[in-house]
This record gives structure tokens, sequence and C-alpha cells, in this order.
């Protein structure tokens, strides 16, 4: 993975960050780093994620996938943290086995799923760490009786990955089912390089350890600089950036497969990042679609976004075929890579003729081990943002507030959550 943050020092954008202030910024990254690998080595919560390329166990997951056979699709059953890193990885990375994610409580989406794939050959990953996370719960017992409805045997099919206690961790021992432990003090966001997302890529075929080892060389890049540390040169670099006015942060792949990771990414930055007035709002775009539908607003609206553009060294080779249709037959000579990566410096051009900034976020392919990298890098970006805002990065009381009210409106509870729902001022207008 190679940063390129030239785009955002105030030689191009305006308010941009200079060379002195970056100067500055480094002797607080090295006091930050120092207490990263701290909390690394105590395995402290939160921190522990940056060590997982080293402390996965691949051959539990591989136990617990291989009484699967006969596999056309897999369905993830988790939210937030508990699908999207394996959302990630499948949407990434090419298998002939499909995957899919049941990660929201929409009545008709759940229902076009199950119309959609053959429950039969349907091996379903049910996630949550407390065992208790009502949207999580609540499909997984649709899915269940979906699977009995169909005439299939749902506890032969289903792998449970939980913590040591909880209504899964019950269930998976009552019935014998695989299940796998979630890791200890890894926040779901930070959780993709682990039995949260793996066990779905080993179902696909992919490969863990080029995943863990791409994961490993992010580790080994980081350093008490952001000038040696591509992960950190981001993380520090959108931190200055924000304290100069650049509130919203808009990742913006150039690549259709990495389109789930601007997702991803959006939870990972907006969750550990936004607290106490401060942090950036992720933006999910996608190069070249949205080059016709938000790079407008970038470019020329509000003094407040800076663009991530992420893309592939090296692409699939498509050629364009040659044409008679008048001014067009320049296109012949290239592919639609080629096109691509000029749509993508086009884009950086446009913003820096603006004084807009961006940073550039190259890695060699969509493949594992690049997928990895990337992935841990953006982990230790986020880690190292939050050590310089001053924040709890790794703890999310919004989210938590959330949980509480529903599950007191479902009457799991009494909680002042719920109260303060029901007690809302209404002003309708019909």
């Amino acid at each position: 993975m190679e940063i390129d943050i030239g785009n955002a020092l105030e030689s191009t954008a305006t308010p941009g960050v200079s060379r002195d202030a970056l100067e500055r910024l480094d002797e607080r990254v090295a006091h930050a780093h120092e207490r990263v690998e701290r909390g690394r080595a105590n395995g402290e919560h939160g921190y522990a994620a940056l060590s997982l390329p080293d402390v996965v166990d691949l051959d539990a997951i591989r136990t617990a996938v291989e009484p699967f056979s006969d596999v056309e699709t897999v369905l993830t059953v988790g939210i937030g943290g508990s699908s999207l890193g394996a959302a990630t990885l499948s949407a990434a990375l090419e298998s002939a086995v499909d995957a899919y994610a049941l990660d929201n409580v929409d009545p008709a989406h759940v229902t076009r799923l199950f119309d959609s794939i053959d429950l039969s050959r349907t091996v379903v990953h049910v996630v949550s760490r407390s065992g208790t996370t009502v949207e999580t719960l609540a499909n997984f017992l649709v899915v269940r009786e979906a699977m009995e409805r169909e005439g299939v045997d749902w506890s032969e099919r289903t792998l449970v990955t939980t913590g040591p206690e909880g209504n899964l961790r019950g269930l998976a021992e009552r019935h014998d089912l695989p299940v796998l432990d979630a890791p200890d003090g890894v926040p779901g966001r930070f959780s993709v390089l682990s039995s949260i997302a793996l066990p779905v890529a080993a179902l696909q075929g992919h490969d863990l350890e080029a995943l863990c080892e791409g994961a490993a060389r992010g580790a080994e890049a980081l350093s008490g600089s952001l000038f040696e540390s591509p992960a950190y040169a981001y993380g520090a670099t959108s931190y200055a950036l924000a304290e100069r006015g650049w509130r919203v942060n808009a990742m913006m792949p150039y690549a259709e497969s990495l389109e789930t990771f601007a997702e991803w990414f959006a939870q990972l930055w907006a969750e550990s990042l936004g607290k106490e007035g401060l942090g950036q709002l992720p933006a999910r775009a996608l190069g070249a679609t949205d080059q016709h539908s938000q790079l407008q607003l970038y470019r020329a609206g509000p003094r407040d976004a800076m663009v991530s553009l992420v893309r592939p060294r090296e692409r699939t080779e498509l050629p364009i075929p040659g044409t008679d249709l008048e001014g067009l037959s320049y296109l012949s000579e290239h592919d639609l890579g080629t096109v691509l990566d000029a749509e993508f410096e086009a884009t950086e051009a446009s913003l820096a003729a603006a004084g807009r900034p961006s940073v550039r976020i190259e890695i060699d392919r969509v493949d594992e081990r690049s997928l990895g990298r990337l992935l841990y890098g953006m982990e230790a970006a986020t880690v190292l943002a939050g050590e310089l805002y001053g924040i709890e990065t790794f703890t999310q009381p919004a989210v938590e507030w959330g949980k509480n009210a529903a599950r007191g409106l479902l009457g799991a509870d009494e909680s002042e959550e719920a109260r303060a729902v029901q007690e809302k001022d209404r002003l309708v207008i019909d």
C-alpha cells in the first residue's frame, strides 16, 4: 500500500497542511505510536485488533467450516462490524460461492433474499459477540423457520461466532453447532481479520494465509513517523485536514470490487472517531460512477470535503474494440482499465485545480494479500487518528443508546432510552 498526501499540502489545498505542520504533527505521531505499541503488547481492548494477523487461529476456522459441503451460498446473519468485514472480502474477491448478508431487518428484503437462494445449499454464519443483538437474533429466527419450512435441517447448515456467554452460545451448545470464539478485546468494526469474517472467506475458498500475510506486512510498516508508515500518513493527514475544516471524508475507490470496502471504512471511521464533536463524516463514492453524481459537490460545494482516492495498480485487461463512429477512434488504442485510470487521475487533478484536498491510496492489485494490507492499514490509520484526537476510539456509546431504546420498545426490558422515544415531541403535517 502506498499513500500520496501531496494534494493535501498547502501548495495544493486551501487550506492545506504545511510541511512545517506535518513535521510538528510527526512528533505527536511518535508518541501515539508508543501508546499503540504498548496497547498491542498488553492486549488492551481495541489495540488488540492490530495484533490479529499474528494471533488469529486459522486452523480453528478451517475446522469449523469443514463439515459443510455442497455450498452454493454463504449467508452472514449479523449487523455492522459483524457483517461488513465478510461482505467486503466477498465483494472484493471472486468466488464460485455466492455470499449475502442479512444485516438489516427489512422484511421485504429478507423475503426477496429467501426467494432467490437455495436454502438447502446455503451455509448460515450467525455472528453476535454478545449473543443478544436484536436484529441478528430476529433475522436468525426467521432464517431458521424458513429452512424448516423448506425441509432443511438448519442445525446441519449453521455456524456460530459469538462470545463465551449469551443466547447464541447456549444455542450452539444445545444443538452441537460448530462455534467459533469472537476475539477478545476487538470491537466488531476492527474484526475483519478474525473469526468474525474469515469463516465466510474460507467457505468461499479464499487464501486466508495471504490475507493475514498482507495484514502482517501492514503491521511491520508501522513506525514512529508518518513519513515512514503509509497507514499513519493517512490517519495523520486526515486528522490534520479535519482540524482545518475538512470535516467530510469521501472514500472513493476506482474498482467496482472495492465498493463495499468504502462501506466498511465508513463504519470504521464514523463509529471510532465521531465523538465529543470531533471526527469526519465518511461519504461513500465509487469511481468513475460518482464523478457524475458527487464530484460536483466535492469540487464546487462547501469547502469541507477531502476525497480519498483508491485504486489498484494492476487491473484485468479488456480492450476497447475499434469503431467507425466519428471522433471515437482514439478509444480503440486503449482498454477499459486505461480509461478508468484516466478518470482517476482526472478527478484527482480536478480537485487540485479547485484547491480541494485529496489523498491517493494505491495497492498492487485486488487480491488477498493487497486487501489484507489495505484493511489493516485503514484500521491502524483509525487508531492513530483517535490518539491524535484524544478520544476513546474503541467505544460506541451512541450506538449502545440506540440498542437500549430498541430493546425497550420491543418489550425486552424497561429503559430510559425507550421512554425518551415514546415521549418525543411531534408536529405532524398530513
